[in-house]
């Protein structure tokens, strides 16, 4: 069941996005050649608990650390290490926020220091088809219109979609219904509704679609190619009118 959210509870979300939003503006201020993922992470950590807000992720389903720090084919759930980022590395940065009762999630990825065209490439490409997706999260709109967008753009530029993972609704849980995959058929899907809160995450592969979960670790996703993947995600509350972004 998708649930509506209340004036109130979009308020609350708001604010749990601005932190959300804080803490990768500083991430991409860190994001350099010598620093950890570790480093990243202990600060990501002081300024959620600065605002008494808590780290959605830290604990949840037994997952180790506040974010998540993904190196070039490590498309999500990457665990913040004590070995330094390297030039011409992509870091993607997943955090969760959880402030005022509600949950806030958002993702982005960086390049540190210079890196190849493609990768710079694809990193640009992931991010504006997350622009892409939400010009359909209006109400009326059908779920699947998001997805189409999203798989449309990422394969104009000859990438490919992740077919394993999904984006999803958020609000009092960090992950709701619906799930909300980033290829489909536009048409297709439930109808939105105003209040409807999205966790919208493409998840874009510079090579194969397919992905495989470290059997170590339960968790750290790669590309099955060895080929780099970048993330991007916000927050989104569907109107009538434009999608509001909380997490920029």
């Amino acid at each position: 069941m998708i649930s509506v959210k209340s004036k109130t509870d979009i308020e609350a979300m708001r604010a749990a996005g601005r932190i959300a939003a804080e803490v990768l503006e500083r991430m991409r201020d860190m994001a350099k050649a010598g620093v950890s993922t570790l480093e990243m992470d202990a600060e990501a950590v002081r300024i959620i608990h600065s605002y008494g807000a808590k780290a959605s992720f830290k604990g949840y389903k037994g997952f180790p650390a506040a974010t998540c720090m993904s190196i070039d084919d490590v498309v999500v759930h990457g665990f913040p290490s004590a070995r330094a980022l390297r030039e011409g590395e992509i870091l993607s940065v997943d955090v969760g926020v959880f402030y005022g009762g509600f949950h806030a999630d958002a993702a982005r990825t960086f390049a540190i220091g210079t890196v190849s065209a493609e990768k710079q490439k694809l990193i640009e490409v992931t991010e504006q088809c997350f622009f892409e997706g939400i010009r359909f999260a209006r109400a009326g709109q059908r779920l699947g219109d998001i997805s189409a967008a999203v798989q449309k753009h990422a394969e104009k530029y000859g990438f490919s979609v992740v077919r394993a993972m999904t984006g999803h609704g958020i609000g009092r849980k960090l992950h709701e219904d619906p799930s909300i995959p980033n290829y489909g058929e536009a048409g297709t899907g439930v109808f939105l509704k105003s209040g409807y809160a999205l966790a919208i995450e493409p998840m874009i592969n510079l090579g194969g679609s397919t992905v495989t979960t470290d059997k170590r670790d339960g968790w750290t996703c790669r590309t099955s190619d060895g080929k780099a993947a970048a993330h991007y995600e916000n927050t989104v509350i569907v109107t009538e009118a434009a999608a509001e972004i909380l997490t920029l």
